[in-house]
């Protein structure tokens, strides 16, 4: 019943899904031979409050399809004795990876990208992931590839956990969502397939229960916290799902126009397109730069994060939407600091 939408009851209080399968992962690439089922409920973080045996069995074959379905070659050992002696590793041959080698200009798209993955969510293991990137290179020539650029990506916020365990074990979520054009906030019932990242923001892909139909909602419009089915498998997901078409990446793209100071917002000049003169007078010492942009929202974001290093001259709705963002941004500074006790 993809209805039911009821709290489950956590199989590990304090583990999600991921970390378990994270821990599954590490156990059995590090065991020396085999580990049984009873030594990965014992020892993997994550099994051991199963609240019984039977649902210990379930939540492990659950975990090993996942795995396998993943591409992790986990593999049974069969001693040849009594059914509890079949033991479980991961074939360290065919699951390695070749040595990275990476070169100072990847190694600095790896760090603009772990900047995307900043949401505290997954800050730990993106901070790790990179650290060992760095290991294989020169720090020195990272930052050289990295001077000048000044991404902007919002956070994934609270939603992004609890949906990515959705689509994976296909279960009903129900939210408040704000919705764009009207501002109305209203509970939405979705069977979740996708989380996708475009234009600086973050997407849910799925099906609007109520509506019977695939619909796109934005995660920083999601109010509250996300509410999962407790059955799992409560949908198929189709079998291919056109991410781009139903994000609209084939919109209408305009053309933005802006008066740059020299040497600053790389990342802006790093998309420019021929510019055409602009209608009206350009400050003095700056440089013309035409960019293209499908989102007035998530291009005014980004813009007004260079504050007066970056000025507007068209069009005058993406203008006023950076002069908005700037003016929130310094009645910020005239609130009153509330004393701390």
């Amino acid at each position: 019943m993809s209805g039911d939408l009821s709290t489950p009851e956590p199989s590990s209080p304090g583990v999600p899904p991921a970390e378990r399968l994270l821990n599954l992962v590490i156990a059995l690439v590090n065991t020396s031979a085999s580990m049984t089922k009873q030594q990965i409920r014992r020892g993997v973080a994550g099994y051991g409050d199963a609240p019984s045996s039977e649902a210990f069995e379930r939540m492990f074959e659950r975990d090993k399809d996942t795995l396998r379905g993943l591409g992790v070659p986990v593999v049974t050992v069969d001693a040849g004795g009594h059914s509890d002696d079949v033991g479980y590793r991961i074939d360290n041959e065919a699951y390695a990876l070749p040595a990275v080698d990476l070169t100072p200009a990847e190694l600095g798209v790896l760090a603009l990208a772990a900047q995307l993955w900043g949401d505290k969510s997954l800050r730990t293991d993106t901070s790790r992931a990179l650290t060992k990137l760095r290991a294989a290179g020169s720090a020195e020539a990272e930052e050289d590839a990295l001077a000048g650029l000044a991404p902007r990506v919002r956070a994934v916020g609270d939603a992004y956990g609890p949906l990515l365990d959705a689509v994976t074990q296909r279960r009903v979520v129900r939210f408040r969502y704000r919705a764009a054009s009207s501002g109305v906030l209203a509970e939405r019932r979705v069977e979740p397939w996708r989380i996708a990242a475009r234009g600086g923001g973050w997407y849910l892909v799925g099906r609007d229960v109520d509506r019977g139909a695939p619909r796109v909602f934005r995660l920083s419009r999601i109010e509250g916290r996300v509410r999962v089915g407790a059955v799992g498998e409560a949908f198929e997901i189709p079998a291919h799902v056109d991410v781009d078409a139903a994000l609209g990446a084939a919109g209408q793209e305009r053309t933005a126009v802006l008066a740059v100071v020299p040497e600053r917002a790389s990342a802006v000049r790093a998309r420019a397109v021929p510019a055409v003169p602009p209608s009206g007078a350009v400050p003095l010492g700056r440089d013309v730069v035409a960019v293209p942009f499908t989102s007035v929202t998530t291009l005014a974001e980004e813009l007004a994060a260079y504050a007066d290093a970056v000025v507007v001259l068209e069009p005058a709705e993406l203008r006023g939407e950076v002069v908005r963002l700037l003016q929130a941004a310094a009645l910020l500074d005239s609130v009153p600091e509330v004393p701390r006790g």
